[in-house]
């Protein structure tokens, strides 16, 4: 018997248990992605119009990457919904990005150790991946990039582009120096495309090149007309013609070396960036000296200059319709450096721990993280707890799924994969010698979506390959659910 032969009994149009990743599973995107939610959704999505922070410790399969899509599609449903109160979005997942240049940043010695480069990492690191992200996804709004043309409700429209000061285009044109990593174009394209789009321009920073230019010239025929009137010596004229050369560039080597120093601090600090120290020089030197006097930038390694950054982000993007700011992190076990293993989580995670970050102005981290840093968070110091203050977070400690969550579940994308108007359950699934008391229970046993839909896709399929086609049996046992259940089981533990 085929396992299609199965569903097309219990009116099924495809197997609902077939996929495990909610990253690809499509009956979780096209149908259960708006209607089916862990029992904790509530405390962790909040209220959009009022960012706050969440963290979330669930096993692995347990659904965090599906709570994270649906962040992300609740968060996109209330940009549509309220034009003016929208919610800025950046998805904190792609660590390697970060993680490969701030590798290189340290010295030889410690490259090659995975845990002596994650004690390096600290708050501001962390901060500058995310005011990254942010700030390349604002400019590719503001530049309306491909990657943005099909989401018109994250798109930023020209007259609030032209509604900004001329300190908030300095602003944002001083963060795209900084921070600006798109693939989708070179660094000094897209400064220049928003430079213009801003119509943001400083003529003063022409001045000293102008003067050096000019002076040169004068440098040039004074000396020529000393010398053809024999009013000075070859011999004076060869010290006496570099002394005006090099006063009339003055003025711009003075601008040409204070940029670079400038340029040589951000690009030593902001570590988890790469950046050309003499491609930013060339960005600063459009600024004029009078608007980058006191002005923040990453150009040492503390976090008082990070918040100050985040600050004009959020008031610009407040110009620009964005409210509230949401970073959602997840796939914390993914990175290369860290590679699933628990203390390596704890290195990258823990910095991010910290009160002041967590509870900053209109200003939330959901932070979904694997079940085994809880272990780490029971133990820490009170040093730690008081930095931290998770009680005053929104912390899911569990994430758990019941035996009746995990049915309703099981039932909701059953009906998704059903023929229209076709309502199957999963207890119809089974002979009757299963009951229903006996059915939750194995359910509450299984813990998390990934190993339950594992275990029913195995449990058809063996329950297909012992029936003839010509002799079909459409109920499965209680005794092979039984047998496999204790085989799935057996397997959860030894891994």
């Amino acid at each position: 018997m085929t396992e299609q032969e199965f569903l097309a009994h219990h009116q099924l149009t495809r197997n609902p248990f077939s996929d495990e990743d909610a990253q690809t599973d499509s009956v979780f995107r096209e149908f259960c992605i708006s209607g089916t939610f862990h029992p904790s959704w509530s405390k962790v999505v909040g209220d959009a119009k009022q960012p706050a922070t969440a963290v979330v410790f669930g096993p692995k399969g347990s659904g965090k990457t599906a709570m994270r899509l649906q962040l992300v599609r609740h968060i996109t449903e209330h940009n549509q919904q309220y034009a003016e109160n929208r919610v800025f979005l950046i998805e904190f997942d792609d660590f390697n990005s970060y993680l490969g240049p701030f590798q290189e940043h340290l010295p030889h010695r410690q490259q090659t150790n995975p845990d002596r480069v994650l004690q390096s990492l600290r708050l501001w690191d962390h901060m500058d991946a995310m005011l990254s992200q942010g700030v390349t996804q604002l400019v590719d709004r503001i530049l309306q990039t491909s990657a943005t043309n099909n989401q018109p409700a994250i798109n930023v429209r020209q007259d609030a582009i032209d509604r900004l000061d001329r300190g908030q285009r300095r602003d944002l044109l001083l963060l795209t120096a900084a921070y600006d990593r798109s693939k989708s174009g070179t660094l000094h394209d897209r400064f220049a495309s928003i430079r213009k789009r801003l119509r943001f321009y400083s003529p003063s920073t022409l001045i000293p090149l102008s003067v050096g230019i000019v002076l040169s010239i004068v440098a040039i025929w004074l000396s020529y007309f000393l010398y053809s009137t024999e009013t000075v010596t070859t011999k004076t004229l060869l010290w006496l013609f570099p002394l005006l050369f090099m006063s009339a560039w003055g003025m711009y080597a003075y601008r040409w070396i204070r940029h670079q120093w400038m340029s040589m601090r951000v690009c030593k600090n902001l570590r988890v960036i790469q950046r050309d120290r003499g491609q930013l020089r060339k960005l600063l030197m459009q600024f004029s000296d009078k608007e980058l006097d006191e002005q923040p930038l990453p150009h040492s390694q503390r976090s008082d200059d990070r918040y100050a950054l985040l600050e004009k982000l959020q008031l610009l993007l407040r110009s620009l319709g964005f409210t509230g700011m949401i970073v959602i992190v997840d796939r914390v076990d993914e990175p290369d450096l860290v590679n699933g293993q628990a203390e390596r989580m704890k290195q990258l995670v823990w910095p991010l721990l910290d009160n002041k970050l967590l509870k900053h102005n209109d200003f939330g981290i959901k932070l979904l993280l694997p079940s085994e840093l809880q272990y780490y968070i029971d133990r820490e110091s009170r040093e730690f707890h008081e930095r931290a203050r998770l009680d005053k977070q929104n912390v899911v400690q569990s994430f758990d799924w019941t035996g009746e969550a995990l049915y309703d579940l099981l039932a909701s994308r059953m009906r998704a994969c059903a023929n229209a108007g076709a309502k199957p359950s999963p207890k119809e699934l089974f002979e009757s010698e299963l009951t229903e008391t006996r059915f939750i229970t194995a359910l509450q046993s299984l813990h998390t979506p990934r190993n339950l839909f594992r275990f029913l896709y195995r449990l058809i399929t063996e329950h297909c390959k012992r029936y003839r086609s010509e002799t079909p049996q459409f109920k499965i046992s209680a005794e092979l659910f039984e047998t496999t259940l204790a085989v799935v089981q057996s397997e959860d533990r030894r891994q």
